[in-house]
């Protein structure tokens, strides 16, 4: 007998374009959230807005508090079936 369950999977450009979105909301630009960050060059930021990566947990936290928004409400997630083998 196998068991279902729903699994939460992170979707990368979805959660790209909300963090851009809500930077725009929130009035800020790359180079502000840039200099907020401390990062030399903007290509983290980037890479976060095109889904080619996430923050790390720090940043994502970092971020959440400079946007005024919680953490989850960055994250874009969708729930993936997985089965395994019932005990």
């Amino acid at each position: 007998m196998t068991r279902r369950s729903a699994f939460p999977v992170i979707d990368l450009k979805r959660t790209g374009r909300n963090i851009e979105h809500h930077r725009k909301n929130s009035g800020f630009t790359v180079r502000d959230v840039q200099e907020y960050f401390g990062f030399e060059y903007p290509q983290a930021i980037y890479k976060w807005q095109h889904g080619e990566c996430l923050p790390s947990v720090d940043n994502l936290l970092a971020l959440s508090l400079l946007l005024g928004v919680k953490m989850e409400e960055l994250l874009v997630y969708d729930d993936v079936e997985i089965s395994y083998p019932a005990a």
